[in-house]
């Protein structure tokens, strides 16, 4: 039977926290696809598929998260809300509250915000104001603002958000038939480290819903869990916060995650790990994922990639295993380092081949007989 996806609200509605009743704010969000990584699997010998959240309506994981915190929003009856952002939260929380017909304001850290980023959140009429600080200072106002005064707080310390950022570990698992033995993602403010691990630990156990149903386990087990984060922003690894994080993967550019404690317990309850990986490694694995396997990703999703690339290089990595990797936002978010990426392995790369207007010189260009 047909059947068009509904939006992560409405295709796991026993497993989130709404009622029948709840005004469900949607653009379609999650469905996104599983892709077989093929010359990643054959490089580090495992089975890798890539979770390409950049398929998302605003072109990243946000919105799997966006979609309840701004429904939970317009059921509180709320006309405001409030975020702070590297990129990616504004562009999704502008078009959602625009979705739910509220106003969307949004801090973000001078000069630390990607132009493709921005544009979205002008574009979805958002009023977007500049903080003379980096992204925790900007999350630091946005919490006053909104204990203070009436609007709606939709970061990741709001608890709905990881809500619906757990859904993307039901979609892994339905589509595999089971969890896959290892997770890998990028870690900046850990909210997603945090939703993919809560979506494992519950599919794998009988859950007992909102309205007092219990659920039966659908997977048999959960993942090994493997983050990574930027070297110039990985206060995880570090052990306390970064007061100035430093990287080109601004989608992770964060000194003080918000989801702190519940990363480090998804790390330690899987037996897990968080590391770091430079800018270097970064625009490498960015530009291997987009050269190799054809998925084309922001630097701060390719971080993920970066760190399997790491441990395989060191020995460290499993082989024979099933991994899923998930790449976070879409390559057109920032894509003036795609152009890097590709002239540090080929100066000319991103040079067009000029030629004559006839068949016979473009075919000796593409080295065609």
């Amino acid at each position: 039977m047909a059947h068009l996806w509904q939006g992560v609200i409405n295709e796991y509605r026993d497993r989130l926290p709404v009622t029948d009743s709840t005004p469900v704010v949607t653009m379609g969000e999650g469905g996104t696809p599983l892709i077989q990584a093929r010359a990643l699997s054959e490089l580090t010998g495992n089975q890798v598929w890539v979770k390409f959240e950049g398929m998302n309506p605003t072109g990243s994981f946000k919105d799997r998260g966006m979609t309840m915190a701004i429904t939970r929003a317009k059921e509180e009856g709320a006309k405001a809300v409030v975020c702070a952002s590297t990129g990616n939260t504004s562009a999704s929380a502008a078009a959602y509250a625009k979705q739910a017909g509220m106003r969307c304001a949004v801090l973000v850290p001078e000069g630390k915000i990607s132009m493709g980023k921005m544009a979205q959140a002008v574009a979805h009429g958002a009023d977007i104001i500049q903080i003379d600080g980096n992204f925790d200072n900007c999350l630091d106002v946005a919490r006053k603002l909104s204990d203070s005064y009436p609007v709606f707080l939709v970061n990741s310390v709001n608890p709905y958000r990881i809500e619906g950022q757990k859904t993307a570990a039901f979609e892994v698992v339905d589509a595999l038939g089971d969890a896959p033995d290892y997770h890998i993602l990028p870690v900046g403010n850990a909210g997603n480290i945090t939703g993919y691990w809560k979506g494992y630990t519950e599919y794998s156990r009988p859950y007992v819903n909102a309205v007092g149903e219990e659920l039966p386990a659908v997977a048999t087990k959960t993942p090994v869990m493997w983050g990574f984060q930027a070297a110039g922003a990985a206060p995880l690894v570090a052990g306390h916060p970064i007061d100035q994080p430093e990287t080109i993967a601004t989608a992770i550019r964060i000194g003080n995650p918000a989801s702190w404690d519940s990363a480090i317990g998804a790390r330690d309850e899987s037996g897990g790990l968080i590391e770091s990986v430079t800018d270097e490694q970064i625009i490498e694995a960015q530009r291997f994922l987009s050269s190799r396997d054809g998925v084309f990703v922001e630097p701060g999703s390719a971080a993920g990639v970066a760190g399997l690339i790491k441990k395989y290089r060191e020995g460290a990595a499993p082989t024979g295993a099933k991994i899923v990797i998930t790449v976070t936002g879409h390559g057109l978010k920032d894509p003036q380092w795609a152009v890097k990426g590709a002239e540090l392995e080929d100066p000319t790369a991103a040079e067009p081949k000029r030629v004559d207007f006839d068949v016979v010189s473009v075919a000796a260009a593409l080295g065609l007989d």
